[in-house]
């Protein structure tokens, strides 16, 4: 499986974005896609992750209420929509797959590049 992620961008505080990540492969559907992000100076982190069907998800605390993730098997198509961006939230995203919708990055095994989000006055 090979992810690919859209370009992220630049946006104000308080506004929205929405990332996706396509997927090549038949197989997508039997994946479950997390999406993580690194700021810069730290470590990645846990952003959210949805489960093979798309029915079950999970966030951080940090972009609970915020964000939501969601998937179009047809499209091979994973989606982040970022609501009330706040500075905090700057970091180049990525998005993952593998067998478990889990928040441990090592238990992925397909990553997308990175996109970089800025939110910025």
């Amino acid at each position: 499986v090979q992810l690919q992620a859209c370009e992220g961008g630049v946006v104000q505080p308080g506004s929205s974005l929405r990332l996706s990540c396509a997927a090549s492969g038949r197989t997508f559907s039997s994946y479950a896609v997390g999406w993580f992000r690194q700021a810069p100076g730290k470590e990645r982190e846990f952003v959210a992750v949805i489960n093979r069907s798309g029915g079950s998800t999970s966030y951080a605390d940090s972009v609970k209420g915020r964000f939501t993730i969601s998937r179009d098997n047809a499209k091979n198509t994973v989606y982040l929509q970022m609501n009330s961006l706040k500075r905090e939230d700057t970091a180049v995203y990525y998005c993952a797959a593998g067998p478990l919708p889990t928040t441990t990055a090592s238990v992925y095994n397909y990553w997308g590049h990175g996109t970089q989000v800025t939110v910025s006055s």
